[in-house]
C-alpha cells in the first residue's frame, strides 16, 4: 500500500513540478519577474510543492514494506 501512495506522490509531484515551470514562463510571470527579480509566488509554491511530493513518494516507494518508524 505505500509504494502505490509513494507511486501517486511521485507522478504528482513530477506533474506540479512541470505545472510550476509553465507558471514560472507565463506572460504574467515574466511581468513580475521584470519588476521584482523572481518569478511568481505561485510557480514558486507549485515547484517547491512538486519536489517536496517527489521526494515523499521517493522515499515511501524505496522503503522496505517490513520497517516502520
Amino acid at each position: 500500500m505505500e509504494r502505490a501512495v509513494g507511486i501517486a506522490l511521485i507522478i504528482i509531484g513530477v506533474v506540479l513540478l512541470i505545472w510550476g515551470v509553465n507558471a514560472s514562463q507565463s506572460l504574467g510571470s515574466e511581468v513580475s519577474e521584470a519588476f521584482t527579480g523572481s518569478p511568481s509566488d505561485k510557480s514558486i509554491w507549485l515547484i517547491v510543492g512538486g519536489i517536496a511530493s517527489a521526494v515523499v513518494g521517493l522515499f515511501l516507494s524505496l522503503r522496505s514494506p517490513g520497517r516502520r518508524i
